[in-house]
Parts: structure tokens; C-alpha cells; sequence
């Protein structure tokens, strides 16, 4: 019986070559460089970037699931990668030496760009300047170096050649969740220079458009619209928050949308910061007899905070693993 079973094996070895190697299988070990995600080991070791939430999960010493951190290793197996755990900690030199040899070799880290059309919440203790109240021959819409009229004149402390910011109001925003009133979506359409003043009116010229203006646009003090890097940093305290509108208006969020959040600097959220798009699983206790009191959080996505107000931040959402909607929880963590 014993001679049957050992032949029986050797024949399946030999007709299956990876199964007598899968079990002795040398992993190459690869070291993290700066800019490194999951997202992206996981495409290029195992050529499925949906993999990383399950190499997340199953590594506890990873806290950031974009972000990990130079000279951290790990195993590549030909179908799964394993974090190695962390040595102790080396003397104060041999550390230093080997921080300055990691960073001599790592590529810059990730940035995210902000091009000055995301629009954002006006929150409810602000106001506009002041309104695009005419055009030019009465006309409907305006584009660049077109002739609009204001309601901001000298009596506001208004000088010929100030720049303002034209948006478009899109309408109030309240909270999915408490109903709360977070202020006003409003979208950049371009920006205006005033030319001639009168006490309490002005002309001006358009000088650029993101969009057509048109009478009743809002005035908002001007905000250099050049395109400018936001690099990612650590949150210095938790924060939770949701997810409240989007850009587009649309009911499905995706990786490449603009979204409004209800995390300012208020509390505590910075650009730059990273945070995780989380759902709820809904835990049905008629099969768990009060065993337990909740299940682990549904991961979305992630998105980067690009912008803050007080209360409020617009952010860029950088991944989506499945389809996120407004309301849906946001999480960070911390060092």
C-alpha cells in the first residue's frame, strides 16, 4: 500500500511539476521604496491591483495601505506577498546609515496636483463679495475678454485693477447623515478684473474661463488658480468624518472624482491628508445570538484631502475598489 501511495505521488509530481515546488518555493525579497503602494506591488508582483486590500488585511503591521515606508521588506511569492516583521531597532549610527543608503535610492515621493477648477463648500458663515449683475449688449453669457457689470464699487473699498474669482452657485449642501446645512456647492467658472468704478458698481473684463459666466455668478476675493502639488502627509490625529457631495453631482463616486467632505481645519485635517472610504456591514443577529456586536468595515477606496475650510475640505478620491456614494464613512490613521 505504502509503494502504491509513494508511486501515486511521484506520478502527479511529474505531471504536475508546480506542486512538488510550491511548498519549497524561494521568495524574492524586495525592499520598499519611497512612493511605493499596495496598489502597485500588487500589480506588479501578483498583475492584480485588487489584490492589495487582502495584502492589507493580512499584514497588521501595515497602518497605511498607500503609503508604506521605505526599507520595509517583503516576500514575493509567485501568488501572494508577505510583509517580513520588523527588526529591532539597529544602534543610533549603524540606523542612520542605513536611512541615508535607502533614501539615496528611492524615487520622489507621490504628490497629487490641484488645478485651481475643484470647487468647493462655501460654508454658511461666508458670503460672496458681490455679483455679476449685466453683460455687455445685454447679452446672455460671457467668455474671456468679454464686458461684465458688478455690484462692487468704490463704497467696498473696490480699485480698478483688482481681481476677482467668478463661481457659479449650484445649491445649498446638507449632511446625508444629520441633515445639517454645510453650506454652498460652487464652482469656478474663470476670474474678472474691475476696470471702472462707480460708488457702488463696477465694470470689468473677463481675463480667463473654466466655464461661461452669466449674470448672477458669484464674487469671491481672488484665489491664484496656477497648479500647485499637494504631498501627502500623515494625519496628527485621528479623523472621521463623510463623504457629503460630489463635484459632479453624479450618484456614484469613482477613482478621479472631485468629492466634498465635512473635515476642516476645525478639526484637525490638513491637505495632504489620507483618508479611507469605509461602509458598514449590516449584521443580521438573528444568526448570531449576540455573540457579536459588529462586523469589520466594507473598504472603498481612499481619497486625498486637497483643499480645507473650517468645517469642510475638498479631496480627491485616488481609489475605489467598488462603487462609493455620498454618506459613506471616511477614517484615517495616525502614526
Amino acid at each position: 500500500m505504502r509503494i502504491r501511495l509513494a508511486m501515486l505521488l511521484f506520478t502527479v509530481a511529474l505531471f504536475v511539476p508546480g506542486l512538488a515546488l510550491a511548498a519549497d518555493e524561494e521568495p524574492t525579497i524586495y525592499v520598499i521604496k519611497q512612493g511605493d503602494t499596495l496598489w502597485g506591488l500588487s500589480d506588479r508582483f501578483i498583475k492584480s491591483p485588487r489584490y492589495w486590500p487582502n495584502m492589507w488585511s493580512r499584514n497588521s503591521q501595515i497602518t497605511n495601505p498607500h503609503l508604506i515606508y521605505p526599507g520595509q521588506k517583503v516576500r514575493v511569492f509567485s501568488d501572494r506577498l508577505e510583509f517580513e516583521p520588523r527588526e529591532q531597532a539597529a544602534p543610533a549610527a549603524q540606523k542612520a546609515a542605513a536611512q541615508a543608503e535607502t533614501m539615496a535610492e528611492v524615487v520622489a515621493e507621490r504628490t497629487y496636483s490641484v488645478r485651481g477648477s475643484e470647487g468647493f463648500l462655501m460654508e454658511t458663515d461666508a458670503k460672496p463679495a458681490g455679483f455679476v449683475v449685466a453683460m455687455h449688449h445685454d447679452r446672455i453669457v460671457a467668455g474671456d475678454d468679454d464686458i461684465v457689470y458688478t455690484d462692487i464699487g468704490k463704497a467696498q473699498g473696490a480699485k480698478g485693477g483688482e481681481k476677482f474669482s467668478v463661481y457659479r452657485k449650484e445649491g445649498t449642501v446638507s449632511h446625508p447623515v444629520t441633515s445639517e446645512i454645510m453650506g454652498t456647492k460652487v464652482i469656478p467658472l474663470g476670474t474678472l478684473q474691475l476696470t471702472d468704478l462707480e460708488q457702488k458698481a463696477s465694470r470689468a473684463i473677463i481675463t480667463k474661463t473654466y466655464q461661461e459666466i452669466s449674470p448672477g455668478s458669484y464674487l469671491m476675493p481672488y484665489r491664484d488658480d496656477k497648479r500647485r502639488e499637494v504631498s501627502l502627509k500623515m494625519p496628527t490625529r485621528e479623523l472621521k468624518g463623510y463623504i457629503v457631495e460630489s463635484y459632479s453631482g453624479t450618484e456614484i463616486i469613482a477613482a478621479g472624482d472631485i468629492v466634498y467632505i465635512d473635515l476642516g481645519s476645525a478639526q484637525g485635517a490638513e491637505a495632504g491628508n489620507m483618508l479611507y472610504i469605509v461602509r458598514d456591514v449590516t449584521l443580521d443577529r438573528k444568526y448570531v445570538e449576540g455573540r457579536i456586536e459588529r462586523l469589520p468595515q466594507e473598504l472603498l477606496g481612499a481619497l486625498v484631502i486637497l483643499e480645507t475650510g473650517r468645517r469642510t475640505a475638498t479631496a480627491l478620491v485616488v481609489k475605489s475598489i467598488d462603487a462609493i456614494y455620498k454618506g459613506d464613512k471616511l477614517v484615517s490613521l495616525t502614526k
